[in-house]
């Protein structure tokens, strides 16, 4: 069980690390904390991550109550693969790094202008504003909830989640979720400490050609090893 649980966790760590720096919200919470205060970025963002990283490794922990043990190894092999392959792909193939950090640029800038637009003609008294304000934004500051949704959402149904729920499917889900939240506090802290300015000299296609290689090591190694049928 111990060495399940290590071997969940270094996985999980390593898959994270690479495919989160230089990701959608990697980028997001590095430009959203040159406009707003860090430490609520930070929370917003890293709350996200984790909801999503605890969510992701459930289900792949119902995975094999769901279909059996053989073929959810089976499948779980098949991802790791796949996802091997995609990202060397895009590591040789594109150059997504200016063009990822462009969209998320152009994304909350046009957020930004509306919010602006609206405020400038919004003349009604701050008590009235506060009981129009939605329910979360009374307990919630709009920053936190900006955070939370922007990443929550970039990273529903992205490579990092699917590929989370193939890991805990065939290794230890307590592990998967630990190294998970590990990597993106890391991640994410990086981010929003280190700005645009590291964001923007990350090399992407090393960090795809990194994960890519990892994935096929994943892969080879679940295509190896017996499925614990029990």
């Amino acid at each position: 069980m111990g060495l399940s649980l290590f071997e969940g966790l270094t996985k999980s760590l390593a898959m994270t690390v690479l495919s989160e720096i230089g990701d959608k919200t990697f980028f997001a919470a590095a430009i959203l904390a040159m406009r707003h205060p860090r430490k609520i970025v930070l929370s917003g963002c890293l709350s996200a991550l984790i909801v999503m990283t605890i969510l992701s490794a459930s289900l792949g922990w119902a995975a094999p109550n769901l279909i059996s043990r053989k073929w959810s190894h089976h499948i779980t092999t098949i991802l790791f693969f796949g996802f091997g392959f995609w990202s060397l792909w895009e590591g040789f193939t594109e150059d997504g790094e200016a063009e990822e950090l462009a969209e998320v640029e152009a994304k909350l800038s046009a957020d930004w202008k509306a919010e602006g637009d609206s405020s400038k003609s919004n003349f009604k008294s701050d008590d009235l504003k506060k009981q129009q304000r939605p329910f979360l934004t009374q307990f919630f500051s709009p920053i936190f909830l900006k955070a939370f949704s922007i990443t929550f959402f970039g990273e529903w149904g992205d490579k990092s989640q699917i590929a989370t729920i193939g890991l805990a499917s065939d290794a230890n889900p307590l592990g998967v979720v630990l190294g998970g939240i590990i990597g993106q506090a890391l991640c994410t802290t990086a981010a929003v400490l280190g700005g645009k300015t590291l964001a923007s000299q990350i090399s992407e296609k090393m960090v795809a050609l990194s994960s890519g290689v990892l994935f096929l090591i994943f892969g080879l190694q679940s295509f190896l090893s017996e499925a614990e049928i029990s």
